[in-house]
């Protein structure tokens, strides 16, 4: 297959997206002798961190963990300076990555992808770019991420204000002053309770406008000493193995092995301080019950009101923050730096449109209900079209011309969450059914690449030409990530996770819950077992 060129393609593999995925299957699949070409909408590699540079952007995973693990030199050679990693510091890891092997000759940057057409006759993939340019390759793997399609809520009006406009996730390239400037903010999602405390500090009036409050955890940030650092460079080979094969998330935490029903009401509350001192996302696993069991959810989530209550001064506007309509966890848990605090600024103002009802944005400001809000800046932290999205906004048709947003049209339909029964040789990353955005996705986006990679090589050694899943065990794994969603609290909030943040779309659980271990041991099984639920060519 090195020489596809030859059999009337331009590449082996195409590949759509240079953030964390793209860059480790250019680096895989080189090394393997495939020819291969990655097209980036953006002007440079990165993904998500490309893009979200808003302030206060940081990720919410450690940074001891949240790299590549493939290559023991480059994980023992990069030095990380803080807990959580900025976005810019992201943002310089990957460009050494990408330095380091020599990644960027494969990717043509400013270059999207509008449709990807299967070609039968010639088993083979034909891509156009909105350049009008066609390329052909065997295999097209979808590297677009799964919080990369961002949106804008449709607000009256939106087109006419005259102030400045901003998006969280499509923040610009340049400094913004904000300075002594009014700024509203319409959204209280992960980039929002970044952001917001970083705006207030210099903003001359800052107003939030919440619809549904989050429940936000302290990251306790701080730089890394160099004792923590070495305790996980000195053992990174094993501890990897260990989040990789032994926890859910594929993340290391301070696990708990009881129920929250087995501790006392004092015992429970000195874990829950502990681990609120602690910071990190470390608080969701106290007790070992708190996503499955609603009575001990119900503990934490009074912790986390009672938390809230003591640092915000103003008892409305306390209540207002804090969630009462949905069990704590079941969206993800947000990790700030002040953001409660961040209420208690003369110069902050939290609007709740849940009783008080945007009706249109004007020239001057939002209008609500109740009254107007004058304001110079306009930011929409509004999130995104989560797991599909991106996929969607490409018009990709499979097998007989099937077009795959039609087949999704009620729910998406994927074999494992790398592939989708009528698309041969469409292979995605960290799709949905598979762990993904429940997972630490560095994790996830190696395991999903390592497989890929390690198919395409095994159908050069079988000769094969095509693979696609089975619609019979598509309709078996699309079943069981549902109903091991079904037995957690996790459906019974309207997060993301569930499209419910998007008119019109399907309320369906779409990433997998069942865990990175088990998820990983499944997909091993199925290779053991020839690609079990896979049809070849």
């Amino acid at each position: 297959m090195a020489d596809a060129g030859k059999a009337g393609q331009d590449f082996d593999v195409a590949i759509i997206g240079a953030g964390f995925s793209g860059l480790y299957l250019i680096h895989r699949l080189r090394r393997m002798g495939f020819s291969v070409r990655a097209f980036e909408t953006a002007s440079d590699i990165g993904g998500t961190w490309y893009w979200n540079r808003y302030p206060g952007a940081r990720c919410d995973v450690e940074s001891m963990q949240y790299s590549y693990s493939f290559d023991e030199d480059l994980q023992q050679e990069w030095n990380w300076s803080e807990r959580f990693a900025t976005q810019p510091e992201i943002l310089s890891y990957a460009q050494h990555v990408a330095e380091r092997f020599d990644l960027k000759r494969d990717v043509e940057l400013d270059t999207t992808i509008e449709s990807a057409v299967y070609d039968q006759a010639a088993r083979s993939w034909t891509l156009t770019t909105d350049k009008g340019a066609a390329v052909s390759a065997r295999f097209c793997v979808m590297a677009t991420g799964c919080l990369s399609a961002a949106r804008d809520p449709e607000i009256n009006g939106a087109e006419t204000f005259g102030g400045e406009v901003y998006r969280t996730g499509n923040w610009p390239h340049r400094p913004v002053d904000l300075a002594g400037k009014r700024v509203g903010v319409i959204g209280t999602g992960s980039s929002a309770i970044q952001a917001i405390p970083e705006i207030a500090k210099t903003a001359g009036h800052l107003f939030v406008f919440q619809r549904t409050p989050n429940f936000s955890v302290p990251a306790k940030n701080a730089a890394l000493t160099p004792d923590y650092v070495a305790s996980w460079k000195n053992d990174y080979p094993a501890l990897r193995r260990r989040a990789r094969e032994e926890t859910r998330s594929g993340t290391i935490y301070e696990f708990a092995t009881k129920s929250a029903h087995a501790a006392t009401e004092e015992e429970r509350e000195a874990e829950y301080q502990r681990r609120w001192d602690k910071g990190g996302a470390n608080f969701m696993h106290a007790y070992n019950d708190l996503v499955v069991d609603e009575a001990a959810n119900r503990t934490a989530a009074e912790f986390v009101h009672r938390k809230i209550r003591e640092i915000v001064k103003d008892t409305r506007t306390a209540d207002l923050l804090s969630p009462k309509d949905y069990p704590i966890f079941t969206k993800r848990i947000c990790v700030d730096t002040d953001y409660y605090a961040t209420f208690n600024r003369p110069n902050v103002t939290l609007v709740d449109i849940r009783t008080d009802p945007i009706e249109a944005i004007t020239p001057g400001g939002i209008r609500t209900a109740g009254g107007h809000y004058d304001l110079d800046v306009l930011i929409y932290a509004t999130g995104f079209d989560a797991m599909t999205g991106a996929l969607n906004r490409i018009d990709i048709r499979g097998r007989d011309g099937r077009d795959l947003r039609s087949k999704w049209a009620h729910g998406p339909r994927a074999y494992l969450g790398l592939m989708s029964a009528g698309f041969p040789n469409l292979f995605m990353v960290t799709g949905p059914g598979s762990p993904s955005v429940l997972s630490n996705v560095i994790t996830s986006i190696e395991q999903h690449v390592e497989f890929i990679t390690d198919c395409i090589a095994h159908m050069r050694k079988k000769a094969r030409a095509e693979i696609e899943p089975e619609a019979a065990a598509e309709d078996a794994w699309v079943a069981h990530v549902g109903e091991v969603a079904a037995g957690t609290l996790l459906t019974k909030a309207a997060s993301w996770y569930m499209g419910a943040n998007i008119p019109g779309k399907p309320r369906v659980f779409m990433p997998y819950v069942g865990g990175v271990d088990r998820y990983r041991r499944t997909c091993n099984e199925i290779v053991a077992k020839g690609y079990q639920g896979f049809v070849f060519a």
